[in-house]
């Protein structure tokens, strides 16, 4: 597959310069690991409300927070959209070790429209066509919005496979292989339903295996939830011809998921009790670990001039508090900023 055309704009250039400034800002946070369990937690429930909203799912925020917090089982297709969706996101570290290959699109799928749907993890064979109907004056009509390239098993396969070898040696701005990824997935159109939110899984997981900690600290499913009509109009915007004006929206949607993530995480810090905030001595410890990378017991002693024993409390208080970490379990054993 050849690269989709696309121009580098002033737009789009101007937001991925944004997306690695914001990103960066995001990992130069010295986050607790309390506060990052539980903020994490929060974006997994939150996405999977917006990602199956965005398909018509009536469940409210409210209804999906307690259903998934309680962990309890499904009782209708509503609650096992949303419950499938959660299962994969808790999961999807682990998915971001494997190839990228029409295998795992069709087990995402399978997992996502278990109990769903009946065709959950198979190609589709069939012809389909995106639109909507339409009455008027006792006459229904379908206005057709996109009709995909392709309508047999074999030739959608194949299509899917050349895109995913794309998508995984691109070479291009993580942000601009996601959003060609995302639209050509679903110009594809590989399944007869559920092809929005496996193509949602699926950016997210493209995002992760380039470093990106999504979910961890940011979502993209809250952005496109915002105005569905206008990311459906945006994402078939580029059916024909180049893809800058839908990769200028979708930038900008990974900008403002960056943005809300940023002001998220420095208010959660701001409201920390006093007690799990670093101590001037702490951030002495913390600072000199930046410097260094890594540093032992013995060396926050020399550097601080303090003996053994209070270097490490000084490092014992900063675990506990989940802003470093420690590898080794001996003497030889050396500390590290999350």
């Amino acid at each position: 597959m050849d690269t989709p055309k696309y121009d580098l704009s002033s737009h789009l250039l101007g937001n991925l310069t944004t997306i690695e400034r914001l990103y960066g800002n995001l990992e130069s946070l010295r986050i607790p690991a309390k506060l990052e369990i539980n903020l994490e937690r929060h974006n997994l429930i939150r996405s999977s409300y917006a990602s199956n909203r965005i398909e018509g799912n009536p469940l409210t925020l409210p209804e999906v927070t307690n259903l998934l917090l309680d962990d309890r089982t499904p009782v209708n297709r509503d609650e096992k959209e949303v419950v499938n969706y959660f299962g994969i996101l808790k999961r999807l570290d682990e998915y971001a070790r494997q190839p990228l290959s029409v295998e795992l699109v069709v087990h995402f799928h399978k997992n996502l429209m278990t109990g769903v749907d009946k065709a959950a993890g198979t190609i589709r064979n069939v012809q389909v066509v995106i639109g909507k109907y339409r009455e008027e004056k006792g006459n229904v009509s379908l206005t057709v919005k996109h009709n995909p390239p392709f309508h047999d098993r074999k030739r959608i396969i194949a299509a899917t496979a050349e895109l995913l070898s794309w998508a995984d040696k691109s070479g291009l701005p993580t942000a601009i292989t996601a959003g060609l990824f995302h639209h050509q997935f679903v110009y594809i159109h590989p399944f007869e339903d559920g092809n929005g939110r496996v193509c949602r899984i699926l950016t997210a997981l493209l995002f992760l295996r380039a470093g990106y900690r999504i979910n961890r600290y940011f979502i993209l499913d809250d952005y496109y939830d915002i105005d569905r009509q206008q990311y459906s109009d945006k994402l078939h915007s580029a059916d024909t011809g180049a893809k800058t004006e839908w990769l200028e929206y979708f930038s900008d949607g990974v900008k403002f998921s960056l943005q809300s993530a940023l002001a998220k995480y420095e208010n959660a810090l701001r409201q920390l009790r006093f007690a799990e905030k670093p101590t001037p001595r702490e951030n002495q410890v913390l600072k000199i670990l930046t410097e260094n990378r890594e540093a032992s017991s013995a060396d926050i002693s020399r550097e601080l001039k303090v003996s053994r024993q209070q270097s490490h409390a000084l490092l014992r208080s900063l675990l506990d508090k989940g802003l470093i970490e420690k590898k080794g379990s001996t003497k030889s054993s050396y500390y590290f900023i999350k």
